[in-house]
């Protein structure tokens, strides 16, 4: 597994968000954009990845790629993308979004203060809304939704989300009791883990 080290300085403060598709990362990814230094997204890393290597960027083409690069170059391979991100912009407060794998939260550790926030919505919630959401590469049907849950649940997020420090449900709520639920989570973790290299 590749590895980075810090040598000597503040550690930043890293909050992997984390969910099965259509739970909502998205959405509070963006509630949490305007209390952080910055937003990473590591769907967009794998896409940037893809098109290097001439990958469509279709749903199952990009779940092949990403699942292909894991195996060759290590299960954390996108997480060092993020963390040589992290490094290179001196950012202290970061918010990475699509964390799939304990071997990347564990990579994110090495370097910075981690902590796991899981949306969560039932299925047929996230069902619905991937079919309205009509992005390319969706599912269109119920068996292709199974197939992609089943897909993400291969590279290990079934993990991340049962061991996530937080979880936020995101079924059946408005926007603003969701912003409520992850304004208050974001305000304990930054209390919790208040440094002098973050005030």
């Amino acid at each position: 597994m590749l590895r980075i080290r810090v040598k000597g300085g503040c550690r930043p403060l890293i909050i992997c968000v984390t969910g099965m598709p259509g739970s909502g990362k998205t959405l509070v990814t963006g509630i949490l954009k305007g209390y952080v230094d910055a937003v990473i997204s590591m769907g967009d890393i794998v896409r940037r990845e893809a098109l290097k290597h001439g990958i469509d960027l279709n749903s199952k083409s990009i779940m092949e790629f990403a699942r292909n690069i894991r195996r060759v170059k290590g299960a954390n391979v996108i997480a060092m993308e993020v963390v040589k991100e992290v490094l290179e912009r001196g950012v202290k407060l970061v918010v990475v979004d699509g964390v799939r794998s304990l071997d990347e939260v564990n990579t994110f550790k090495e370097i910075g203060d981690t902590y796991v926030i899981a949306v969560h919505s039932s299925p047929k919630t996230r069902f619905n809304r991937l079919l309205s959401r009509g992005r390319e590469g969706d599912p269109r049907n119920w068996e292709e939704f199974v197939g992609r849950d089943l897909a993400e649940l291969e590279l290990g997020l079934g993990s991340v989300i049962a061991l996530a420090d937080s979880i936020v449900i995101n079924e059946d709520v408005g926007i603003d009791e969701l912003t409520s639920q992850v304004i208050n989570i974001f305000k304990r973790l930054v209390k919790d883990v208040a440094s002098p290299c973050r005030s």
